[in-house]
């Protein structure tokens, strides 16, 4: 089971935490990345799985964030 499948059952403010743990995992990430850059040579492989995680949260705190703010048709 996917921690992520009763994601309906979370209250605005589970979201919110939610939400900023994984703005912090992505900021954390950026940071790693840009410490691997300054000191090359570095590891190609661990550096795309870096990327790729990164990516993957960035979607995640999308998702989140339209749930948390709907889309309002004007």
């Amino acid at each position: 089971m996917d921690k992520f499948d009763n994601e309906n059952e979370e209250t605005p403010g589970q979201l919110r935490e939610r939400l900023e743990a994984l703005r912090l995992e992505h900021r954390d990430l950026d940071d790693a990345i840009q410490r691997m850059t300054e000191n090359p040579p570095y590891d190609q492989l661990k550096m795309q799985r870096l990327k790729k995680r990164k990516l993957i949260l960035k979607d995640r705190i999308s998702d989140l964030e339209d749930r948390l703010i709907p889309d309002i048709i004007a």
